[in-house]
């Protein structure tokens, strides 16, 4: 790992999953590679935007190092969502994975235009999806440096 500011410490993770199938398969790949990074779950857009904004039941969490954001979700697309976290002076640094079923160019096209940090198509082998949630983690914790938490 990467001497940073973070002086070596796991990072948060927020996982915008409505897919109980995929959820499981991420934490099972958190769990597989023994990443040592938490790894929080909600389950819709509206949901997202609360734990972003700390609000209500999500008063008392810290802001995540990295989301992972799937598109097509319940109550508050993941457009939306991706949009307003990019739009929100106080969240816009917090860099985004796309992690959605989707392959369709005009969505990883928007994905980009709303300011994604990177897309991923969800690989639907197993071992594949595990691989890519690892090299996600990889990525995230080895390469790059991320902003210091607020």
């Amino acid at each position: 790992m990467i001497d940073d500011d973070r002086g070596g410490r796991p990072i948060e993770v927020l996982l915008v999953e409505d897919d109980p199938g995929d959820v499981l398969m991420t934490r099972e790949a958190f769990e597989e590679y023994k990443m040592r990074n938490t790894l929080h779950v909600v389950s819709d857009g509206v949901e997202a935007l609360a734990y972003l904004r700390k609000e209500g039941e999500f008063a008392d969490v810290h802001t995540p190092d990295l989301i992972l954001l799937d598109l097509n979700l319940p109550r508050r697309d993941g457009r939306e969502v991706l949009r307003e976290i990019k739009n929100d002076p106080e969240l816009c640094r917090v860099p985004v994975v796309v992690l959605t079923t989707s392959q369709a160019e005009e969505d990883v096209l928007r994905s980009y235009q709303l300011h994604a940090n990177a897309y991923v198509a969800k690989p639907v082998d197993f071992e594949r999806f595990i691989s890519v949630v690892k090299q996600i983690d990889d990525f995230f914790v080895s390469v790059v440096r991320l902003p210091t938490r607020r």
